[in-house]
């Protein structure tokens, strides 16, 4: 008899373990509110951890336990989660989150924009319009809303009050962070789409920031965006950068043909004229009247790389550069140096243009 005791008890005891874990597994994957229809925007960047995942669907209060979802995801051996931007809701199952993040159904409510590294405000207006409901005039009039500029100077150290100088075409010029943003299409509008892009920028320059702080982030800035311009090589464009700085300390014009180009608002495969070259404009590099001077601000929105490379010049005594057709990039000490260097890029056909 004493031995049926206790094989019932063991058997009871293991019976309440059972079902105290059915329960617990049960709980935590029903729904946290059956009753709720409201969309709730997640994002999943590509890269984000299983673990990060599990914080964010948490955060936003999808799921009631993060460990439990991993747990859940290695038991159904559910497959690889798809980077995408979703909107969920309160009312789904685990089962039903977790089978809408394998698949990584593209959300017809969901719109990816693609902002391209060397690219303008204007052309991401152009994009902008082209892919929502928002015009490219709303999109830019937004940039210039002084209500807005100094509410986000207030709210993102990196931007100053330089980017309120009159002189400037688009004041968050350099500061959108070029990328592929995806955003929920339901009540979209510009302030949304900057301060995604703003905090992407952020998130970025983060590594840099005592540095940024304690130096000019604007003209840091300004410079990674004719770098951006100028180079594609990482190492030439730091080249190019301590070649700017040397022309500055000597009082010159940095002579760069692309701020010309942004200052007469033309297309790059267009033919500068010397009338350009000579106007006083706060962003035509070229003119004599810029001797030792930056651009007002930035050209265009700038990659990393071009921001780390004007953090990080590579010092020389080189003051001239030219590139070929190939975009190879070719470094002198001289006026005359560069010019021979042309006359050799056009009498080998190598001369972009």
């Amino acid at each position: 008899m004493k031995k049926i005791r206790i094989l019932a008890f063991i058997l009871g005891f293991i019976g309440i373990i059972l079902i105290a874990t059915f329960a617990y597994y049960q709980y935590n994957v029903s729904p946290i509110d059956k009753s709720s229809n409201a969309s709730i925007e997640v994002v999943i960047p590509e890269g984000m951890s299983t673990s990060n995942i599990a914080i964010t669907l948490k955060d936003k209060g999808l799921i009631r336990s993060e460990l439990f979802f991993k747990i859940y995801l290695k038991l159904n051996n559910v497959g690889s989660l798809k980077a995408s931007t979703y909107l969920l809701t309160k009312s789904m199952s685990l089962e039903e989150i977790a089978n809408t993040l394998v698949k990584g159904t593209a959300n017809k409510n969901v719109v990816k924009l693609t902002f391209k590294e060397g690219e303008t405000i204007s052309d991401y207006a152009d994009l902008i319009e082209d892919n929502t409901s928002i015009t490219s005039e709303e999109f830019i009039n937004a940039t210039r809303d002084t209500s807005l500029l100094n509410s986000l100077i207030n709210d993102y150290w990196f931007l100053t009050d330089d980017i309120l100088n009159k002189e400037i075409y688009y004041p968050l010029e350099g500061y959108l962070f070029p990328d592929t943003y995806e955003f929920a299409k339901d009540n979209l509008n510009s302030e949304t789409i900057i301060r995604t892009l703003l905090d992407e920028e952020e998130e970025k320059l983060a590594p840099y920031k005592d540095e940024l702080e304690n130096s000019d982030v604007h003209s840091i800035i300004t410079l990674a965006s004719i770098a951006e311009l100028e180079g594609v090589k990482d190492e030439d464009r730091k080249m190019i950068i301590g070649v700017f700085y040397n022309r500055l300390e000597q009082g010159m014009n940095l002579g760069s043909d692309v701020t010309t180009y942004y200052a007469f608002n033309e297309d790059m495969d267009s033919d500068l004229t010397s009338e350009m070259f000579n106007t006083y404009n706060p962003y035509n590099t070229r003119s004599s009247q810029m001797a030792g001077r930056l651009p007002v601000g930035p050209i265009c929105n700038p990659s990393i790389s071009s921001i780390e490379a004007a953090i990080n010049p590579t010092n020389s005594d080189y003051l001239y550069f030219v590139a070929d057709k190939n975009r190879n990039v070719y470094f002198t000490r001289s006026a005359s140096e560069h010019e021979k260097k042309v006359q050799e890029l056009k009498e080998n056909g190598d001369w972009i243009w």
